[in-house]
């Protein structure tokens, strides 16, 4: 792989909400989204699956029913307990549903403009076949990352950094079939993306598995496209839970060291019984490339996003109108502002009251109550529990409706 980076770095935070490490001066570690600058299965002349010299995934054949589930007696067995001998049912079982994703954006042929050659790509023996495949479809490449079947009708999640602003998304099956793909919809905060491919036959598809259940130290297996190369399995362990990077408010993420790779966007991980317990979304490396620090987004929270954007292609989010820090021995969430006029102000929340409890659940920080009110249905009464100085008081907010556009992030956190 020397000589060839699909380093796409991000502007997101490590850490501590003030970390930036947007620049080699403030650490040596740089922070990556996934997603790949290389046609998805692109890479080597390897095989005629696609018309046009795409490399093919690898020979798993699809099936219409589902490919995850509870593994047999005789699969555990080869799996194992602590250790598993071998990942290849495991992989036989879920990789038919498992997909590449290219995404383009129109160009004019005739133009004489430069086409743009992606940093990932220049300098490597695929430049020349990235520019002349770019001049025969008349398309600019953006992007290349990974995604999973979801439903036999063709329904699949990836993140929203990899289909981007894209012109067209084409996905490319296991079967080494390409299919054009529509959004449904997107949700930035959480960098998740819901897309539709059509097919005439039903399409192999994986099932949820509970990620409230998966522990430091369980085996896991990550799926993907990385560099572009097409599907690719690794395998490792989670090495951490709750970790927050500072990519959005919502921040819980898994942190695994199977090695995951830019393109690797949007793949799945799966527990040992075939379930999705968590979409690969990010890593830290100095390198570009996997330096075992990985991160994917629960499934608890992916879920409940995938079936809003599955049916209305948009997110409805509860909203406090706070700005709220956690302080060092204290429980609960420190108010430091309410918005004029907003749903905190309306049911009575002032400056420094600590928030401990909404409705029946505990608030042990800043982030654990704006992951309350934001899956909470605007509208919805709810009952806080306030510590003012000395006194508990107890007051009703009615939740109002996070703003479209509020993806603010400073200091504080705001809710």
């Amino acid at each position: 792989m020397t000589g060839l980076s699909c380093f796409r770095p991000s502007r997101l935070r490590l850490g501590r909400r003030r970390d930036w490490l947007s620049s080699p001066a403030r650490g040596r570690f740089a922070f990556s989204l996934l997603s790949a600058g290389l046609l998805a299965g692109q890479g080597f002349e390897a095989s005629r699956a696609h018309a046009d010299g795409v490399a093919a995934s690898p020979a798993v054949s699809a099936a219409s029913s589902p490919v995850s589930g509870p593994v047999s007696n005789d699969m555990a067995a080869v799996l194992g307990v602590a250790r598993p001998l071998t990942f290849a049912p495991l992989v036989k079982k879920v990789g038919p549903a498992v997909v590449n994703i290219a995404v383009t954006r129109d160009i004019n042929p005739s133009s004489s403009k430069r086409l743009h050659v992606l940093p990932d790509v220049k300098g490597t023996p695929l430049e020349r076949r990235f520019r002349e495949r770019l001049r025969r479809h008349g398309e600019e490449m953006l992007g290349a990352g990974s995604g999973f079947i979801i439903d036999p009708s063709g329904i699949i999640v990836t993140n929203n950094h990899v289909v981007g602003d894209a012109s067209n998304i084409t996905v490319s099956l296991s079967n080494g079939h390409e299919l054009p793909a529509r959004v449904l919809g997107v949700d930035d905060l959480t960098d998740i993306a819901v897309i539709k491919v059509e097919s005439l036959t039903p399409l192999p598809y994986v099932k949820w598995g509970e990620s409230r259940q998966v522990q430091v130290g369980d085996w896991i297996m990550a799926a993907g496209n990385p560099f572009g190369l097409g599907s690719s399995i690794t395998a490792g362990i989670v090495s951490a839970r709750g970790r927050d990077i500072g990519a959005s408010p919502f921040d819980d993420f898994l942190q695994l060291d199977a090695p995951i790779n830019p393109g690797n966007s949007g793949g799945p991980t799966f527990n040992m019984q075939g379930e999705v317990i968590a979409i690969n979304t990010a890593i830290v490396s100095p390198t570009g490339g996997s330096v075992g620090i990985g991160f994917s987004i629960p499934s608890e929270l992916v879920i409940p996003v995938v079936e809003a954007l599955r049916t209305s292609g948009h997110i409805e989010r509860g909203w406090l109108g706070v700005t709220l820090e956690d302080e060092e021995g204290q429980d609960g969430a420190r108010v430091v502002d309410a918005d004029k006029g907003g749903a905190a102000q309306l049911a009575g929340l002032r400056k420094n009251d600590f928030i401990i409890t909404v409705g029946a659940e505990h608030v042990e920080n800043a982030r654990t109550l704006i992951r309350i009110i934001a899956a909470t249905k605007p509208g919805t009464t709810l009952p806080l529990t306030v510590r003012r100085k000395a006194v508990v008081l107890k007051m009703q907010v009615s939740i109002g409706t996070r703003p479209v556009d509020d993806g603010r992030y400073g200091d504080g956190d705001d809710q």
